[in-house]
């Protein structure tokens, strides 16, 4: 069964703006901005109002760029996270319950503090390709499978 889900990083080079997860799965880890899409929404919607709701702003313009399933050793559910990239935003950035947002210089991104796939996807998404791809998680996060492609389009 897949569940979907967003993940929107602003990214104004050399800058890109990610959040401090302060609660609920991946707490304690910098991520971009997303979360479940709820009933009767676009992925586009739940993408704006995830944004909105943990960052304060909202994406003028939201281009996918890539499309990556993620699978966790012992759950039979396959969370497919469809990731958005903006340049221009609107609104007061701010930070959420859940979310503290921070601009890192893309030499400086903070990977060990990231999700362990962030680092074989996000060259792609800094170089402005689109992918998509497959990420199977064992203990501890550990990754024990994955496969990244660059496609044409999404």
């Amino acid at each position: 069964m897949k569940k979907l889900f967003t993940l929107c990083i602003i990214y104004q080079n050399p800058m890109v703006l990610l959040g401090m997860k302060k609660r609920g799965f991946g707490l304690g880890r910098w991520n971009g901005f997303g979360g479940k899409v709820q009933n009767g929404e676009t992925i586009e919607n739940a993408a704006n109002r995830e944004l909105k709701e943990e960052a304060g702003i909202e994406a003028k313009f939201l281009e996918k760029v890539g499309i990556i399933d993620f699978e966790f050793e012992n759950n039979p559910e396959i969370l497919q996270v469809h990731i958005f990239k903006t340049e221009d935003f609107f609104g007061e950035l701010k930070e959420s319950e859940e979310m503290k947002p921070q601009w890192w210089h893309i030499d400086k991104i903070p990977f060990k503090e990231m999700w362990p796939d962030d680092i074989y996807w996000m060259p792609l998404f800094l170089n402005g390709k689109k992918f998509k791809g497959r990420f199977f998680f064992g203990e501890s996060d550990v990754i024990l499978e994955q496969e990244l492609l660059e496609v044409n389009e999404i």
